[in-house]
């Protein structure tokens, strides 16, 4: 970059400028980029219901009818991951045709569509379905009917005879015990590590910045009190705290799904953060800036949001990354010791699971789901490295 130019460029430019010239971290978020689209087009590449057809005289998409409402264990996931394509797409449409609208205007718009598109996948209700749609577009055929699948017509759920099948033409990634299609399964695992990965962080990171933030700046008791119970929750080995809370949730009567997953991990997940945090904030609270707010007499919430937590965000958005991974690892690895997610719905620590009997013989159980999440893991990593590299260096200007 020509040193004469970097004094045009705002910090932010200069970061992302500096974040692309890192191979590695940009092929970390490419991967992750696709990972993130193949978990939100699951149903359109992976379904065992057709997308169209007439075999019953008029045309009709069982798949858009599940794809509203499905029919599974985890459903609340299932619709979250469903909703985002519509609301990409027309979110998208949307602002690409509203871009000379007043920023007002514009907000509320967009915020009416996407509640909008919200609603039926909220008040729809799931009916079960357990029609073989491959036999009857068989038979279809004879008649002259039409039926389009998705590529993989198989779903994750469906069981057949072929039982710990190697992979063929028919089943790409080969089958499981109850005859699941292996790379059915893999693509609605991407979906339960994701969403695991984002929503526990999510948590994680409100609890660890708003309780980092006001520890911080409050200094004194209240600074002396929050930093012994974070030292008490890090003093558990962090894994063995979530087999020990998701056992005891688990004796007490909890439905064991993906949500108790997120739940534990986001709330056992923010001590690290929040003593992250609380650096930032006691080395930016001693700058003349924070003095010259609170000489003004600017309300503590304000100096907060609008003043402090700017200021500490490079250093919190590098630890998310980096948590979102350990989220994500740590979700797998409950999951092979059967306290994570549980069968019928799809994992890939799961998978591993029952690659463990025998792990040569179902080398297939236990490559896919093994490199997928060691990719995973590894992409989000050399993403995270990026963005500290970026930070540290944005105004070095080289």
């Amino acid at each position: 970059m020509n040193p004469a130019n970097t004094g045009e460029l705002n910090p932010r430019t200069l970061t992302i400028r500096k974040f692309f010239r890192d191979k590695a971290a940009v092929a970390g978020l490419v991967f992750i980029v696709l990972l993130c689209s193949l978990a939100i087009l699951a149903p359109f590449l992976v379904n065992g219901r057709p997308w169209l057809t007439n075999m019953n005289g008029v045309w009709e998409s069982p798949a858009f009818r599940d794809y509203i409402a499905p029919d599974c264990q985890e459903a609340l996931v299932e619709r979250l991951f469903n909703y985002l394509f519509p609301a990409f797409l027309f979110g998208g449409l949307y602002c690409f045709f509203t871009k000379r609208w007043k920023n007002r205007w514009r907000n509320w718009g967009l915020a009416a569509l996407l509640l909008l598109l919200a609603l039926p996948f909220l008040f729809s209700r799931s009916v079960m379905n357990k029609s073989d749609y491959r036999m009857l577009a068989e038979e279809g055929a004879e008649r002259g009917c039409v039926t389009i699948f998705a590529p993989v017509p198989y779903g994750p759920f469906e069981t057949s005879s072929e039982i710990y099948g190697k992979p063929s033409a028919r089943h790409w990634f080969g089958t499981d015990q109850v005859g699941r299609d292996v790379f059915a399964r893999m693509v609605y695992g991407a979906r339960v590590s994701l969403a695991v990965g984002f929503l526990a962080t999510a948590i994680s990171l409100f609890l660890g910045t708003v309780i980092g933030l006001f520890s911080g700046y409050k200094g004194g008791r209240i600074d002396m009190i929050v930093q012994r119970l974070v030292e008490i929750v890090i003093c558990f080995p962090t894994f063995l705290l979530l087999l020990i809370l998701m056992a005891l949730m688990l004796d007490y009567g909890s439905r064991q799904s993906i949500l108790l997953v997120i739940a534990v991990l986001g709330f056992t997940g923010w001590p690290g953060l929040c003593r992250l945090v609380r650096g930032e904030v006691l080395k930016q609270r001693q700058m003349a800036y924070i003095q010259s707010c609170e000489s003004i007499g600017l309300p503590t919430w304000r100096i907060l949001l609008f003043h402090l937590l700017p200021n500490a965000a490079g250093p919190i958005f590098v630890s998310c990354a980096f948590d979102v991974a350990g989220a994500i690892l740590a979700e797998n690895s409950l999951s092979f010791l059967g306290f994570g997610v549980q069968d019928p719905s799809a994992s890939w620590g799961e998978l591993l699971r029952e690659a463990f009997a025998d792990p040569l013989t179902y080398w297939n159980l236990m490559l896919w789901p093994g490199l997928a999440i060691f990719l995973t893991v590894t992409s989000f990593n050399f993403a995270a490295d990026g963005i500290r590299k970026a930070i540290d260096a944005k105004g070095s200007g080289d």
